[in-house]
Order: C-alpha cells, then structure tokens, then sequence
C-alpha cells in the first residue's frame, strides 16, 4: 500500500484542525491524505458547541455550505450525518490538488487508527487545546495511540492554523505566506535514534525551516555532593557534551546542507525545557523508546510533559 497522511475524523473542533494540519503535511510531503472515521469514537469529555465546526471551517460557511455535522451516536451506535463526506468537500475546497481519500471503520477509534497508522506517514490526531499556556488535553484515545503506535504520530490541538507555524509579518500580523518557525527536536545525545533525528530534519527540510536541537546538559558531580565548585571540570563536562552532540549532528548536517541547525543546552528539566523553546516553534519532535513492560505501552516524562503543555503540533516518532 502507498503511504498517505492518515488522520482521525470524527467531527469535533480538534479532529478538524487535526484535518486541516494533515492535509498542509501531505501537500508537503507530496502523499496523499487518508481520513478514518471510528464508528463508536468516545464521547466528548464536554458538550461541542453547536456552531464549532461552523467556527472551525469559516469561509465555507460564509459561502452557505452548512458545517460539518457534529456526529451523535444512533441506537445502533453509529454517528449521525456524514462526517467523512462533509470534511472531504471542506478540504477538497481548500486544497484542490490533493488526493484525498477516506474509510468508515466500525471499531473502536484506538484499534481502527492504529490498524490505519501501518501505511501512515505520519498518523495525525487531534487533542483539545486547554489554553494558550496549558496546551493539550491528551485523552485516552490520544495517549492510546501515541503508547502503541510504531508509526510517526502527530498531535494537533483544538484551533491550530496556519498562521500558527509561520513567523509574523512585517506590521507583526499573523500571516500563513510568511518563513515557517523552529522545527524543535528533543535529542537524546547518549542514546540517539536514526529515526527520530531524520524525522526531524526532514520536516525542517520541507519547511526550509531552521532546525533548534535541544540536548540535554549533566551537571558537574559537586553539585549532587555539595562540593566546592569545579570550573574546569564543569568546563570539561560542557565540552565533552558539545562534542558527543556534534558527533551525532555531523552526519545529518551533511546530509540535509541546506537545513540551519542551532543546538540548545538543557540543564535539568529536559520536558520543561523542550515546552519553552516549542512556544514559538512550527512543530516539535521527541521521540519514544518502544518497551514491553508488564505496566503496557508507556511513553516517557519527557514526551509526556511535552504533549500536555506544548501548543505547537508535537510529533512523537517511537523507535527501538
């Protein structure tokens, strides 16, 4: 099977913008864009407003074409309205030269978009955005799929845009024309995987973005002791951390030329780290160390913290 941007619909405010995200993926990456729907998709944590997707889809509205129907579930447990049908004429409309198709699952949302995620390249969801500053609500289905999945998953929050990824204009408005922001990438410079690094210089790639490489920092052993101060030994430290961060860029910087990178130090809190710099980045990437555990699926402090408190779309990419 050819692989597509897959993405889970199910008619809220942050399945759209989930939507709307995947479609600008797939016409940069030049795949096609794959919608599943779930039958029974959980219910909402909280009431849809009625005129959210109306909210959400704008000029269509503008334009007399009724919003996206928001799906009830019938006796039999299948939704109202045509939610694939509506979404696919919305995203025909705004990008005319994608290829888009869909399919109607009768499964549970997390078993159908994890049967989808085998030809997704990415897998795209949407999680409800608490606010400016909290970033996602992450669900079940969300932290689900983020935990099982082998496959690349993207998380877009509720009222994402365009405008969202790119840099102010010249009077500091938003604008969707202009330079795309940071790509953010978590590196784990001890423990680094081939496969999160590339996912993220190639994003930085298609967006002819700049790429912002956040590593973590030790601190020099005196302060675990209480010991004196150290400067050339912290000094030491810093530049055998430089260099192990250097070794593992050099073969990436060569291969992706034209991509800038800029590296960021994190001392402490890699998590809380990662969310500062995500604040204005287009998109942020980490990675999640796949792990059989007695507990089931488990994704890591530092992606967690990220998904709960990072506003920009954050890519999780697991890896062995």
């Amino acid at each position: 099977m050819p692989r597509t941007v897959t993405v889970g619909l199910d008619g809220s405010p942050e399945s759209l913008a989930a939507a709307e995200w995947a479609a600008r993926e797939a016409e940069l990456r030049g795949l096609a864009l794959h919608l599943v729907h779930a039958w029974d998709w959980q219910p909402y944590a909280q009431p849809v407003p009625d005129d959210a997707a109306h909210r959400h889809w704008g000029e269509r509205s503008e334009m007399g074409v009724p919003p996206a129907e928001v799906p009830q579930p019938s006796a039999g447990g299948a939704p109202r309205g045509s939610v694939l049908r509506e979404a696919t004429e919305r995203l025909h409309d705004r990008h005319p030269g994608l290829e888009i198709t869909s399919k109607q699952v009768p499964q549970p949302p997390v078993t159908a978009l994890l049967a989808a995620a085998g030809d997704a390249d990415p897998l795209v969801i949407g999680s409800r955005g608490l606010s400016g500053v909290t970033g996602f609500l992450v669900g079940s289905v969300g932290l689900g799929l983020v935990a099982q999945t082998e496959r690349p998953a993207v998380l877009v929050r509720s009222g994402a845009r365009a405008e969202d990824e790119h840099q102010p204009d010249a009077d500091g408005r938003p604008s969707a024309a202009t330079p795309f922001r940071d790509v953010v990438l978590g590196l784990d410079h001890e423990h680094p995987d081939d496969a999160v690094i590339a996912f993220a210089f190639e994003a930085a790639a298609r967006r002819a973005a700049r790429l912002r490489v956040v590593h973590g920092a030790s601190l020099p052993p005196y302060f675990a002791y209480g010991l004196a101060t150290d400067p050339a030994l912290g000094g030491e430290l810093a530049r055998q951390e430089e260099s192990a961060v250097e070794a593992v860029l050099a073969p990436w910087r060569e291969k992706f030329p034209g991509v800038e990178v800029v590296e960021q130090a994190a001392v402490g809190n890699a998590g809380g780290h990662l969310v500062d710099a995500a604040a204005d980045a287009s998109l942020v990437v980490v990675g999640r160390r796949i792990r059989r555990t007695p507990l089931g699926p488990r994704i890591g402090p530092v992606t967690h913290a990220v998904l709960h408190h990072t506003t920009a779309p954050v890519a999780v990419v697991p890896h062995h």
